[in-house]
């Protein structure tokens, strides 16, 4: 498997404009062909490290939930039986490994991304922007701040309305397929998407 760092930065090609759709070579994966699964590796990888970078704030822990995840793809694939989209079944399993990453994180009593610092609280996931010596010094203060407060904001959702929030509003997907990935109903995941929308505009009405 490829690194997935480089990976990330790479033009990779997309799988549709290969010749090959996506049932094909998901057959010829669960056949044991190789390189097929490489190509179903290579059409979905910067999904799952996107998806794994909102979910926990952190390349690192988005890269092992990377290869963590492919490796549970290629151990099951034989259990795909094609009821669901494999996009909905890998998002299921990266999902789930995420989850797994933030109770850890709640038993060690780690905030998400917000580290201490001799100069305050720092969201590692705008250091790089902040290191520019261009950047506005007031901005990238509010920006910490409004980074830290909604952290802790999704961290007080439940694990099932933190997990419907990040898919609708950062992964931008439709409330159908989020129910088929936490096994719900469309209109259980529009209730529970509400729920968590209220609560996080109630955490950051004092902010915003």
């Amino acid at each position: 498997m490829h690194d997935a760092a480089g990976t990330v930065s790479a033009i990779l090609p997309d799988v549709r404009t290969e010749g090959r759709d996506e049932a094909g070579l998901i057959r010829a994966a669960q056949s044991g062909d190789h390189d097929a699964f490489e190509r179903l590796v290579r059409a979905h990888d910067r999904g799952v490290l996107r998806l794994a970078m909102n979910f926990l704030g952190s390349p690192d822990e988005a890269r092992d939930v990377y290869q963590e995840a492919f490796l549970k793809v290629y151990r099951n694939l034989q259990s795909f039986r094609f009821d669901c989209l494999f996009h909905t079944w890998l998002y299921r399993i990266v999902t789930n490994i995420c989850l797994d990453h933030l109770r850890r994180r709640k038993v060690r009593k780690e905030e998400s991304t917000v580290v201490d610092t001799e100069e305050g609280q720092v969201d590692r996931a705008i250091q790089v922007e902040e290191r520019s010596p261009a950047g506005d010094p007031e901005r990238q203060m509010w920006n910490r701040q409004l980074s830290a407060r909604i952290g802790k904001a999704l961290d007080a959702l439940t694990p099932r309305e933190r997990t419907v929030f990040e898919l609708r509003h950062y992964e931008g997907l439709r409330l159908r397929a989020i129910g088929e990935i936490i096994g719900t109903s469309e209109e259980a995941a529009k209730n529970c998407l509400f729920r968590a929308t209220q609560k996080m505009r109630s955490s950051l009405e004092t902010f915003v």
